[in-house]
């Protein structure tokens, strides 16, 4: 099997994942404690009401027939309005005005670890038992122990104080509000609105991906250690090839396919990760849009949410095998690949 072939094949398997996932959403919803006609009536405690609420909002119907227009409208992406947290409101609105938030905290919540953490582990892996190597390793542990709910409300206290600790006032680097989002698009090549953003999402940024990070050192460093010892980097090394030219394209090469689904997995850790992070740093994304969905039993908005974030999995996975296929020859041959 080519590894393109490979890869379609893994591709067209997530078609049932998807749908499996939907069903799932479904049957937690629909049977589960959740009471949407009591939370749009605010609990007034009338029954007629109540009845009219079940009756307008498709509660009556037979369980087979709610699912089958789930399902519709899910795959339709007829998502419908929320019920209860922006009632009346469509729910692609909402995930229009909140997306943008999650997506800027996500970007830069994967970014840094790759941009810190994995080349301080190619670089201890580089050169083992130095000093440097210590210090990395050291860092890459305690960093990776520290819980990100315990590590932002420690960050914000300290910023928010800076100005007595540290003599300077660091305090606008924080979200003050809950309306902060990224600048427009179009705008973002500007050095100043693009500087404002990211110093506006830094701080939690930095919590998100603190995990991801100090799993990238350890993880990038001994891969590397692995690699620089395999029979054709001492082939190369017999043969003369530079030291350059052995790092860039046996070693760093070679050590990113164990680092693959390390990164790409982490990257479900966000969604989670989000509610507390948003939360605790006043952003109000798509973590917070699910958390309240869900506390008021807004049905569409938490279904709907719940289809975007197995459809954000489903694409994490699918680039996941892109990227093994890109890297490793081997993957699609011998079966089921490497």
């Amino acid at each position: 099997m080519s590894r393109w072939s490979y890869f379609a094949r893994r591709v067209l398997l997530m078609i049932p994942i998807v749908f499996f996932g939907t069903t799932i959403t479904f049957l937690v919803l629909r049977m589960g404690p959740m009471d949407p006609a009591a939370a749009v009536i605010a609990g007034a405690g009338d029954t007629e009401a109540y009845e009219s609420v079940r009756q307008s909002l498709g509660l009556d119907q037979p369980l087979w027939l709610q699912y089958v227009e789930y399902l519709r409208d899910l795959f339709t992406l007829q998502l419908g309005y929320s019920w209860v947290v922006n009632r009346g409101r469509p729910v692609w609105e909402l995930i229009g005005v909140y997306a943008p938030r999650t997506i800027w905290l996500g970007f830069w919540a994967v970014m840094l670890p790759l941009f810190i953490g994995l080349p301080l582990g190619f670089y201890a892996g580089l050169n083992p038992n130095t000093l440097s190597d210590y210090l990395a390793s050291f860092g890459g542990i305690v960093w990776r122990a520290m819980p990100n709910f315990w590590l932002a409300v420690i960050l914000v206290s300290v910023l928010t104080q800076s100005d007595q600790l540290f003599g300077f006032d660091w305090e606008s680097w924080l979200v003050q509000t809950q309306i902060v989002t990224p600048p427009e698009l179009q705008r973002l090549w500007v050095p100043s609105n693009f500087l404002a953003a990211f110093k506006a999402i830094l701080p939690a940024a930095l919590v998100l991906g603190s995990a991801s990070m100090g799993n990238e050192m350890r993880i990038g460093r001994t891969a590397v250690l692995e690699t620089v010892n395999e029979n054709y980097v001492e082939t190369a090394r017999a043969k003369g090839v530079p030291r350059r030219t052995i790092i860039s394209k046996h070693v760093f090469r070679n050590a990113l396919i164990p680092l693959v689904p390390i990164i790409t997995g982490e990257a479900f850790l966000l969604l989670g990760g989000s509610v507390l992070v948003e939360t605790v740093f006043s952003i109000n994304g798509l973590g917070y849009l699910f958390y309240s969905a869900t506390i008021n039993a807004d049905l569409p908005l938490v279904g709907s949410l719940m289809f975007f974030f197995i459809l954000l999995s489903v694409g994490i996975n699918i680039l996941q095998d892109l990227l093994y296929t890109l890297i490793d020859p081997r993957v699609g041959y011998g079966g089921e690949g490497a």
